[in-house]
């Protein structure tokens, strides 16, 4: 058997659409929210996210935080997710977050440099900005992260990885880009290479060291067609070193993924919240 990039794309789109549509809609009103609110970085899936809030929802329910940091965020960036929102008739607010990242200087340990810490702390400042948002004007936190983003754990935790539902987290990056496509977003929205920007220069590639086309295929032979390593070594022709890369990527990662572990009692070995 042999396997490529097509076949992670050959996905009927339009029932894609539909269950994201369906499932956005019914969520949003079990949960009693007024509005959506949802971070909007000019991206390609916080774009796509936007979009597809629109197909569910009245744009008066749906709030955009574009939230750059002059250091780390490119113009273009804000300019495409600013002409977006103004384009749909959204509403949503340009917040500079420069100052609020300089403010954590006050902190003695706290040196603000252009490092992942550093954008680490400018993800959870726009959660924070997202979360008070959705505290005050009766909202729920829209998520942008695709599935590839979650099952490599590619994202902050209690940044952009806190978030109260993930419309486009069934869907690889390849896919988003591919739907964002049919959707009719701009072509230099839907082209753009995938980059965090938590700081100057940051770029997926960058970090990784890999790219969405070698991710989702590995992630779609060891998680869809759930092959060992030898099997997806042979499917894909990736190198045993891409597909090693993925996996361990998912395992490091899956304590984002996971409950947070609580100690347990003699008389209660395991703890339940859920009723």
């Amino acid at each position: 058997m042999k396997i490529t990039l097509r076949d992670v794309l050959d996905v009927p789109y339009e029932e894609a659409l539909k269950a994201i549509v369906e499932f956005t809609k019914s969520f949003v009103e079990s949960t009693g929210a007024s509005k959506v609110v949802l971070g909007l970085s000019g991206g390609l899936d916080s774009s796509t996210l936007l979009v597809l809030l629109l197909r569910a929802l009245p744009r008066s329910r749906v709030v955009a935080l574009i939230m750059p940091d002059t250091r780390a965020t490119p113009k273009e960036d804000v300019e495409d997710a600013v002409s977006l929102a103004k384009s749909h008739g959204v509403e949503h607010y340009l917040i500079y977050i420069d100052d609020i990242v300089n403010s954590y200087a006050k902190a003695p340990f706290i040196d603000i440099k252009e490092d992942l810490a550093t954008g680490n702390l400018r993800a959870r400042i726009r959660m924070n900005l997202l979360y008070y948002y959705a505290n005050k004007y009766n909202a729920i936190v829209a998520g942008s992260s695709d599935r590839s983003e979650l099952l490599i754990g590619y994202y902050t935790k209690y940044g952009d990885g806190a978030a109260d539902f993930y419309p486009i987290g069934c869907l690889y990056k390849t896919q988003v880009r591919e739907l964002a496509r049919r959707l009719g977003l701009p072509e230099n929205i839907v082209s753009k290479p995938s980059a965090p920007r938590l700081y100057k220069d940051h770029t997926a590639f960058q970090e990784l060291g890999l790219t969405y086309e070698e991710v989702d295929l590995a992630l779609y032979a060891l998680f869809d067609l759930k092959l060992s390593i030898e099997e997806a070594v042979e499917a894909t022709g990736l190198p045993r070193s891409t597909i090693e890369r993925v996996l361990q990527l998912h395992r490091k990662s899956r304590h984002k993924r996971a409950t947070l572990p609580v100690a347990p009692l003699p008389w209660l070995p395991q703890p339940v919240y859920e009723i």
